[in-house]
């Protein structure tokens, strides 16, 4: 059974007003323009925008924005939420090193490890001002390990695309070793959740993280087919052309397969070439770029501001176990890597160019309204408009990191000055889910209200348990196996150049 929102909830409000506030709105070229005004949300949508809203009810719930920020949420397109357990563990870590000491220890969680982990990742993401995520959930390790996820996902009452996924099982640790066939209850659990979504009052959708496109070309497009036919309105893949895995693409195969189209969301796009890029702008699909990862894992630069491929890309996260959770972090690194590139070609030859190309705007609307495209919600999210969902975020713009910065300019304020401690209130789907710079209660699995201190307490003893099976790893071992399965050419791993 799914867990639904909890009607007791204190974050349940009927209707909000923010007041006094500056918002942040985008006119159909994505150009944002900051207008000091009033915001009512009723139910789970912008109800009205304009300088003084009154008669609204009496229990309404009124939040004095002044002096603050109203973004829309943040939207992260790429994000491994079960991981939360394996925090700090790969600060130093190459693709070569994570694969076997994160991806396959996945393994390790029980179903119960996967219901905190996915919470707290969720609860995270929150905290840090992001309304809606893209799940790439290879932890199907088990029956239960799917529907515990999306149980902790719809009771942390953020809003995602949960992708299933056929994750590699492994039989064996020593040596590593993988079933060599999908788990029986994979296509009746998928169609069985396929069936029974949206979960959480419509806020958690079902997706498809698919990888396997080693198997033979029938099967791949039957896997494609048969989500589809079930309503999967999208499907995620990772795609990262270069040493570690291979120089083939991705998009060509699908292209190829006949299976590209609009429902397609392919993170890092590492060394896409440029008929990959005009696939995908031709398809109406998209990329997640995450320049955190791609940045020290050696998958490749990031391509969120190539000129090629800016118009399909978004931003996620990727690994919280790996590094920061947040979008701010995201939009700020991926845009001052691409002023960087750019500005080095230019001291390499000598000169120095007149103007930044890059801009905190286009680094703003990365996470934000072309996010939604990339999810197909656009007409939703990503924005803020009358009649679209109330998925918002406050900034305090008198804080000591946005103060001046706000008045000033407040997309800069926030892409080049904001941390999470400068986010006051969270809303999603209406519902106030950070308020006073505070993650507010959400309803445990047995339907009370949990704080995140008890949070916390069961994923130190869930990392704790994880950790003692950890250690009996034998993990040079394993990672020498991944590279065996993977086809990985050793001479291509190398200390120095």
């Amino acid at each position: 059974m799914y867990i639904s929102d909890d009607s007791r909830s204190i974050s349940v409000m009927a209707s909000i007003l923010l007041n006094h506030g500056t918002i942040l709105l985008h006119d159909d070229n994505d150009h944002i323009t900051p207008v000091k005004s009033d915001l009512l949300v009723v139910g789970n949508e912008i109800a009205e925008i304009r300088p003084q809203i009154n008669g609204f009810g009496k229990d309404t719930v009124i939040l004095d924005c002044t002096g603050k920020v109203v973004s829309p949420g943040f939207i992260d397109t790429h994000h491994h939420v079960w991981q939360t357990q394996l925090k700090g563990r790969h600060a130093n870590a190459t693709l070569l090193d994570y694969m076997p000491r994160g991806n396959s220890t996945g393994a390790l969680y029980n179903a119960e490890d996967v219901f905190w982990g996915e919470l707290a990742g969720c609860l995270e993401a929150i905290d840090g001002g992001t309304t809606m995520l893209v799940d790439h959930a290879h932890i199907t390790h088990g029956p239960l390990h799917a529907p515990n996820a999306i149980s902790a996902t719809v009771s942390s009452g953020i809003r995602s695309i949960y992708g299933y996924c056929d994750t590699p099982n492994v039989t064996s640790w020593n040596p590593l070793t993988f079933a060599a066939a999908t788990p029986d209850y994979f296509d009746s659990q998928l169609a069985d959740l396929a069936k029974q979504q949206p979960f959480g009052d419509g806020r958690v959708q079902l997706g498809l993280a698919f990888d396997s496109f080693f198997l033979p070309k029938e099967m791949v497009i039957e896997r494609y087919k048969s989500a589809r036919s079930l309503g999967i309105k999208l499907v995620t893949s990772h795609y990262a052309r270069g040493p570690v895995v291979g120089q083939h693409s991705v998009v060509e195969l699908l292209e190829a397969y006949g299976l590209l189209g609009p429902d397609i969301l392919l993170s890092h796009a590492s060394n896409a070439t440029p008929n990959d890029a005009a696939l995908l702008a031709s398809a109406n699909a998209h990329v997640s770029t995450t320049p955190e990862t791609e940045l020290q894992a050696a998958l490749g630069f990031p391509v969120a501001f190539r000129d090629d491929l800016h118009g399909v890309a978004s931003l996620g996260v990727d690994s919280h176990s790996n590094n920061s959770g947040d979008m701010l972090t995201q939009m700020r690194l991926a845009l001052q890597a691409a002023r960087g590139a750019r500005n080095q070609s230019f001291v390499d030859a000598g000169k120095n160019p007149n103007f930044v190309k890059h801009t905190v705007e286009a680094a703003f609307n990365l996470g934000t309204i072309k996010g939604a495209r990339a999810v197909g919600m656009e007409g939703q999210i990503g924005s803020i408009a009358v009649g679209k969902l109330a998925d918002l975020v406050v900034f305090d713009g008198e804080s000591p990191a946005m103060v001046c910065a706000a008045e000033h300019d407040p997309v800069a304020a926030i892409v080049m000055h904001a941390s999470i401690r400068d986010i006051e209130a969270v809303i999603v789907d209406g519902k106030i889910r950070k308020s006073g710079g505070k993650l507010l209660a959400v309803q445990g699995p047995t339907g009370g209200n949990l704080e995140w201190k008890t949070v916390a307490q069961k994923l130190m003893e869930s990392r704790t348990r994880i950790e003692a099976e950890y250690r009996k790893i034998d993990m040079k071992s394993a990672t020498a196996r991944i590279m065996e399965v993977f086809q990985m050419k050793p001479e291509n791993f190398v200390d120095s150049l």
